[in-house]
């Protein structure tokens, strides 16, 4: 089994070392708040260190994930790639896409695999969409109407909504159409943070296709949701209780079954990916690219113009 470390344990990292537990892959982790140390180490039955550095110099390790505010995540990756370690960078990717860019270039160059935190690829509602596309049943897909939706609770402070939680359907958007958008035009504004707490995208894909993403962090109700109409009727997914409903002419269906963890099945394959040298599901170059267009979103709604997009 590979042997892999968490950055950092905050926030979303507590549930990479849980999940990495129970595939017996973990083993330590590292964090800044020695509250957090104390905690874990007794929680997860490994050790914990002050840095990444103290981490690389104590443990022998095949691969890390990174879990830090994202304005962190570059420096980390980069210093385990260097120390000849494969990495899983939770999103968003990096600050900006150049970083991504650089990161994708060191893995390249030092042979390493660096695998993204796009984690609705691995939810199974998103995977049966994925198939019932394929088989061609329903035809072409045409829009895809995207809600992601809840009350900012105040724990991401150094990015926006955008390049926290649109991303995600950026990149689904990508896979669903297996195409990169030729346009983005979005609008935003803030009433809660200190960026864009609320954003409508809309991505413009060859063909007609169109995507269409609305998030805030502004209602109160929770909502993850895909709407995908398609020539011959539409699919709609719940991310939450992974619910997959097919309308058509002849009526409605509702597959049914077991629920799973998308972190499980994320990371369980990223580990997969370490012990094969087997690219992941989710790319570094994926990443690039989702930065790009999460980037001239920021910049349409800056200059309230379309912005087109060569990638």
């Amino acid at each position: 089994m590979a042997k892999i470390g968490v950055v950092g344990v905050g926030g979303w990292g507590k549930n990479h070392l849980r999940v990495l537990k129970e595939l017996g892959a973990l083993r330590c982790f590292c964090d800044v708040d020695e509250d957090r140390l104390k905690t874990y180490r007794l929680q997860s039955g490994v050790e914990g260190y002050l840095s990444l550095t103290q981490m690389l110099k104590g443990e022998k390790l095949d691969a890390v994930t990174i879990c830090t505010p994202a304005t962190a995540h570059y420096e980390a990756a980069a210093e385990a790639l260097n120390a000849g370690l494969h990495v899983f960078v939770e999103k968003p990717f990096t600050s900006s896409s150049l970083q991504a860019e650089k990161l994708v270039q060191l893995a390249n160059e030092k042979k390493l695999i660096v695998g993204a935190g796009y984690i609705e690829r691995f939810n199974p509602a998103v995977m049966e969409l994925k198939e019932i596309l394929k088989n061609g049943r329903l035809g072409e897909p045409l829009l895809l109407e995207f809600h992601r939706e809840n009350r900012w609770a105040g724990s991401v402070r150094d990015i926006g909504i955008i390049s926290d939680t649109s991303v995600h359907d950026i990149d689904t958007a990508r896979w669903v159409f297996e195409d990169e958008p030729k346009m983005v035009f979005a609008r935003t504004g803030k009433v809660i943070s200190d960026h864009e707490d609320f954003a409508t995208i809309i991505l413009g894909f060859d063909e007609q296709k169109t995507a269409f993403i609305a998030s805030n962090w502004v209602t109160p109700k929770r909502v993850r949701q895909c709407i995908t109409v398609c020539e011959g009727g539409i699919v709609t997914i719940d991310f939450i209780t992974q619910e997959v409903r097919i309308d058509e002419a002849q009526g409605t269906e509702v597959p049914r079954r077991p629920w799973q963890e998308p972190l499980m099945l994320e990371l369980k394959s990223f580990i997969e990916c370490v012990q094969s040298k087997k690219p992941p599901l989710v790319t570094g170059a994926d990443a690039v690219k989702t930065g790009k267009i999460a980037e001239a979103a920021l910049a349409s709604s800056k200059t309230g113009s379309p912005i087109y997009l060569e990638l």
